[in-house]
């Protein structure tokens, strides 16, 4: 009876395995960790920000609490994207397989995960100062608000520059107790460089979003997109260049921009004939501008120090 009892455990076992894997892998999609450029997106201003604040020399535990504040607040940022476009995603072919696109995650869970991603987020900062704690209610607002955007302006891409950059000025009130005019150029470089790689990004799905209704700034750009876009760019990449003034960097740090210059006109290249493989390719080499532009920063204080 007892052998019995256990054969008939192992196979409850067994039998639930399965549905087991297929609900973390669930939430490993909606929480996009299977799809880590959003990640690095939010990374690479982050860690320009906090070498930047430390002056090569950032806090250790400053930059525990950022790097492991933006894997969990992308996750969350995801999760409440997904959460307000449940109804639009199946209708988009790039998202109909989602989660919550395919009912096989609900709406309650979604808003339970991003609960607690934000509570986790939160509790990071906690460990830091007055300042940078009143800065994050601002941030979890806007990372709460930002995926409804594209149902009220057609520049929902700006809105996320404005929540991606506003890791800038946590950081720096982190680091250094304050905030300056740096942070805030900052600021604005990643809002501008946000905003120009969101667009690329949302060219992919123009043709959905015209059918389904929803406002993005490639619908609202229409056939000047690629010209805003490099405007866009090079407002960008001079914000970089006064940033490399004011901060006193040396030649390796323009060396770095010029990289990201040469990635951007690549970019541009790519979207030319406006395909949709070939723009996803485009917004996906951002990662790439990031990274100079943080190597730049990182070669100047490791040969200055």
């Amino acid at each position: 009876m007892r052998q019995l009892k256990r054969l008939r455990r192992s196979h409850f076992v067994q039998a639930q395995l399965p549905a087991a894997r297929d609900r973390v892998g669930h939430y490993i999609r909606l929480m996009r960790i299977d799809r880590p450029i959003g990640t690095f997106l939010l990374l690479w201003p982050t860690l320009w920000a906090l070498w930047l604040a430390g002056e090569g020399q950032p806090d250790p535990h400053v930059f525990v609490v950022f790097v492991l504040g933006v894997f969990v607040m992308r996750a969350a940022g995801c999760v409440m994207n997904d959460f307000a476009d449940r109804h639009i995603d199946g209708h988009v072919k790039r998202t109909k397989d989602r989660p919550l696109a395919t009912g096989a995650i609900q709406a309650w869970e979604a808003i339970m995960l991003f609960v607690v991603l934000g509570l986790l987020a939160f509790g990071l900062v906690l460990t830091t100062n007055v300042l940078t704690i009143q800065l994050a209610f601002v941030g979890i607002f806007l990372a709460a608000t930002y995926p409804f955007m594209k149902r009220y302006t057609y520049l929902p891409q700006g809105y996320l520059g404005i929540a991606f950059g506003w890791a800038a000025p946590m950081v720096w009130a982190a680091q250094t107790g304050g905030l300056s005019e740096l942070a805030w150029l900052v600021f604005i470089a990643v809002v501008l460089w946000a905003l120009a790689y969101d667009t690329i990004y949302g060219m992919v799905d123009r043709d959905d979003d015209l059918k389904v209704g929803v406002k993005s700034a490639a619908i609202l750009f229409g056939d000047l997109d690629r010209l805003i876009i490099g405007l866009i760019q090079a407002a960008f990449l001079w914000t970089l260049y006064l940033i490399g003034q004011q901060a006193e960097l040396s030649a390796a740090y323009y060396w770095g921009l010029a990289f990201a210059a040469v990635n951007m006109i690549w970019q541009q290249m790519l979207i030319y004939r406006r395909r949709r493989d070939d723009c996803f390719r485009a917004f996906l080499s951002n990662n790439w501008a990031g990274f100079f532009i943080f190597a730049g920063i990182l070669l100047h204080y490791t040969f200055t120090l």
